[in-house]
């Protein structure tokens, strides 16, 4: 997966805040203070939103406390969107939009950024295809040029298809077929819990499918889903606004639009049965137990409900579930997982998505007491609920993620938020509101939200046991 830094901005701001609670601390309060402790200012990020004529979607961040900028292009093209018996194509695509351009022959884009003392990356999720790089400060203007002749199109021959495809498939044997667990919680979860084919195939390629691709069909599906209205632009760092607009007119403003893509029904019916599902794995030496809910619809009560159900339960060595099955029976080292697992997060995500959590337990173990253990956390939560002290912890910890995931590879978590927010909402100012609208969030929501999204029917149970055992439990 991506690899992950924080930001100095973002460091600098939350110091900030951390001192001046220690200053609060030291200090001798007075009556009034102790009873009403101030609350620590709402994380705001500047924000300049607009649309180009051609349809292109951008966001302009400045901050302005290291002489560097972040260049990211958010396309609307993920896993969901994939043709049928086209498996793996997006992330396929991915990899061919570092061929050469139009105006960038060797080396191309990657080539341009490392040598202009940059970083870069590309990634493919559930729903979108997203292209970032970091440069110093003033390269900005050579990376806008850079990023609107990619928008042209790879310059694609068979060779280089057929490169990116090897690529792939042993990407593909890497991290899933000779990866003990692989695609564990991620990429096999997926394909048991949900129903719906454009949420739930393969999205990693079947070899089949990634063999059958032809240099017509990525040619055609760049056409297709790679234009300036089926895009957002996002800049962070450090720029100046009117600049940067001037540049991005200058170099995305002739581009075309192209015909609205059309987007798949990814609706999930309603889960009516737990399901419990087997496998043996030749590669494991440890059994392991993969549970999955659906998530309610993104910005809905319940949906911020549910995230703060995941830090209570699921998230840090203080979370219910690492406590139980960890801390006081020593069934496994920890518990771990969250919404939108190993791909993204809580945020970046359009169609259904689930709340997933693993671990590895000790073989010895029965895995019904596994589940038992589970079930007794989750009950206790539909059945009593939590109190106020609890959800003010959770809040508080849902803080500091949101901190900490704003401030990943040198403003691209910020990037990711904002182009997420414009394309599935046209609202990239939602990411100022997101503290608020967890702080809304009561007691009585959170029972409400666990008895009907944590109930048994809306969950899937995966089991990995060695090949050469048995299941320790019965299948339901």
């Amino acid at each position: 997966m991506l690899s992950s830094s924080c930001g100095a901005g973002l460091r600098r701001g939350l110091s900030a805040v951390l001192l001046l609670a220690l200053a609060a601390s030291c200090a001798a309060p007075g009556p009034a203070a102790r009873r009403a402790p101030a609350a620590p200012p709402s994380f705001q990020v500047p924000i300049e939103y607009y649309t180009l004529p051609n349809g292109l979607q951008v966001v302009l961040s400045p901050e302005h406390s290291a002489p560097l900028v972040t260049v990211d292009l958010h396309y609307r093209i993920g896993f969901r969107q994939e043709p049928v018996g086209r498996t793996g194509f997006a992330h396929l695509f991915e990899h061919l939009m570092f061929q050469p351009s139009p105006q960038l022959g060797a080396g191309g884009f990657a080539g341009l950024v490392q040598q202009n003392g940059g970083v870069l990356q590309g990634s493919t999720r559930y729903d979108f295809t997203t292209y970032y790089c970091t440069v110093p400060a003033h390269k900005l203007e050579t990376m806008l040029w850079a990023e609107a002749d990619r928008m042209r199109g790879p310059v694609l021959t068979q060779v280089m298809l057929d490169k990116e495809r090897n690529v792939v498939k042993n990407e593909v044997r890497e991290r899933v077929l000779n990866q003990p667990y692989g695609g564990l919680t991620w990429l096999d979860m997926p394909q048991v819990a949900l129903q719906n084919r454009a949420n739930a195939h393969n999205f990693y390629g079947d070899f089949r499918d990634l063999d059958a691709a032809t240099l017509a069909e990525t040619q055609a599906f760049f056409r297709t889903y790679y234009a300036p209205n089926n895009a957002c632009l996002v800049l962070t760092g450090d720029f100046e606004p009117a600049e940067a607009r001037e540049w991005i007119q200058r170099y995305f403003g002739p581009l075309a639009a192209a015909p609205r893509p059309p987007q798949p029904d990814t609706r999930e019916p309603r889960q009516r049965a737990e399901r419990r599902i087997h496998r043996a794995d030749s590669l494991v030496s440890r059994p392991a137990l993969a549970f999955a809910y659906h998530l309610p619809e993104r910005g809905t009560p319940a949906y911020y409900a549910m995230g703060l159900l995941d830090q209570i339960l699921l998230q840090g060595n203080d979370s219910r579930l690492t406590q139980a099955l960890a801390q006081r029976r020593g069934y496994a080292s920890a518990v771990k997982g969250g919404a939108n697992v190993e791909l993204g997060n809580l945020f970046n995500y359009e169609g259904p998505m689930l709340w997933t959590g693993s671990l590895l337990y000790d073989p010895q173990v029965p895995a019904d007491s596994v589940v038992a253990a589970l079930d007794q956390e989750i009950n206790r939560i539909i059945e009593q609920g939590v109190d106020a002290e609890t959800l003010a912890l959770a809040q508080q910890k849902l803080r500091a993620s949101l901190y900490d995931l704003l401030g990943q590879r040198y403003g691209y978590g910020t990037a990711d938020l904002l182009a997420c927010f414009a394309l599935f909402d046209h609202d990239p100012h939602k990411l100022n509101r997101l503290e608020a609208e967890f702080q809304r969030v009561t007691p009585a929501l959170v029972q409400r939200t666990a008895r009907e999204y944590l109930r048994l029917t809306n969950r899937t149970l995966l089991f990995v046991t060695p090949a050469a055992a048995k299941p320790a439990t019965s299948s339901r």
